[in-house]
């Protein structure tokens, strides 16, 4: 089962209601994401990544995930 760019989007803006997001893709398996969150000051690439991925709610999770491959940016606001 496919996931749509505005599933990703609504599960990322639940998981960071006061973050910036953007999803890009409309394949139904790939796509792109920018997070940009408060909570990820003084985190490294991997922690915020690990965020964003707990933000997806397993939709990730290998080869039963309905996500297929989400290139990721994410960064503290300046």
């Amino acid at each position: 089962m496919a996931i749509t760019a505005q599933e990703i989007e609504a599960l990322l803006r639940e998981g960071f209601p006061d973050g910036q997001v953007t999803v890009q893709g409309n394949d139904g398996q790939h796509y792109a994401a920018e997070v940009i969150d408060a909570s990820f000051k003084g985190k490294n690439r991997v922690q915020q990544q690990r965020a964003v991925y707990a933000a997806l709610k397993g939709k990730m999770d290998g080869s039963a995930g309905e996500l297929h491959a989400l290139a990721l940016t994410t960064k503290a606001p300046s």
